[in-house]
């Protein structure tokens, strides 16, 4: 094993370890269309590394992996631009409300424990209702049942200001992608997520987009998004470590590429299946650390300065 040292976080990681959850993290972003921060922050606080600092940084990780998946989905077509614009709209917003809570819930020594209350609560019911969703499609898929609709059209789809996304096959309100967006940004600034885990299921079931554009797009969104929240809790916080976040970024960049060749050959339903399962065991994780009995009853924020 070989050591190094994490100045931000304040102690020492295996190399070969941080560099195996790294590509992990950028297998999945090439075949779910998800950023990865809803995992990689867990295992980062598994290991030992202050939630603040795992958030931090494993945004700039979403970053590489998720500019990594976007070009190879770019080169295949499966990308929606002008929808993918839109939600940066909300996103960017989303971003400065969320740097904005994370900050003042860390000068209140609360941030720690929100944090993982947040991935809980989140991932329990996102991952619920996909594994739901896709259990009934795999079912009706097999019994031969007729062709379904991903999304049925209620007052929400009657909203003003409509714009035509020739590439999703869509004309629906520009509110409903913008609104997306925002609640993607305040999850990328406050729990070091890109947000994918909400926003692939978000695009299929609210805005009706097909499967095969809604991952491309998702990583176009997620590239940008996740990005200027680096920036903005690297200058606010000061909770980017970039030596954690190189490491993790040289093994997303590589497990990316080999994350969109796999997917390639599975079915939509298949791979929602799979996504959700994930999540769920992640959430479950995170649950049990919650209320398990800690190894060491009391232990010293390194974060925390007294004036």
């Amino acid at each position: 094993m070989f050591q190094i040292y994490l100045p931000i976080a304040e102690m020492s990681v295996d190399i070969s370890l941080v560099l195996g959850m790294g590509g992990i993290i950028g297998f999945l972003s090439g075949l779910f269309g998800v950023g990865g921060g809803f995992l990689i922050t867990p295992l980062l606080i598994f290991i030992g590394v202050p939630p603040p600092v795992a958030v931090g940084s494993s945004v700039n990780q979403v970053v590489a992996a998720s500019v990594s998946g976007a070009i190879a989905h770019w080169r295949r077509g499966n990308i929606d631009f002008k929808m993918g614009t839109v939600l940066l709209g909300g996103g960017g917003v989303g971003s400065l409300v969320g740097v904005g809570l994370f900050d003042l819930l860390e000068s209140l020594g609360q941030i720690d424990l929100v944090i993982q209350l947040s991935y809980v609560v989140m991932l329990g019911g996102v991952g619920a209702l996909m594994l739901v969703e896709a259990g009934r499609a795999i079912l009706q898929r097999r019994r031969g049942g007729g062709r379904r609709k991903k999304h049925v059209h209620t007052w929400i789809h009657g909203l003003p200001l409509k714009m035509r996304f020739r590439t999703s096959r869509l004309y629906i309100s520009a509110l409903l992608p913008l609104g997306v967006g925002f609640v993607v940004g305040i999850l990328a600034a406050l729990m070091g997520l890109g947000g994918g885990f909400f926003l692939v299921p978000a695009m299929i079931y609210l805005l009706g987009m097909p499967v095969t554009i809604v991952i491309g797009t998702s990583l176009y969104q997620i590239t940008v998004v996740a990005g200027a929240t680096t920036f903005l809790h690297a200058i606010t916080s000061q909770t980017v470590d970039i030596v954690l976040a190189g490491l993790l970024t040289l093994g997303a960049v590589v497990g990316a590429q080999l994350g969109t060749r796999f997917g390639a050959g599975i079915r939509g339903e298949e791979l929602r299946g799979l996504l959700a399962m994930l999540v769920l065991a992640v959430c479950a994780a995170l649950f049990w650390q919650l209320v398990s009995t800690p190894a060491e009853m009391f232990s010293l924020n390194p974060l925390v300065v007294l004036e």
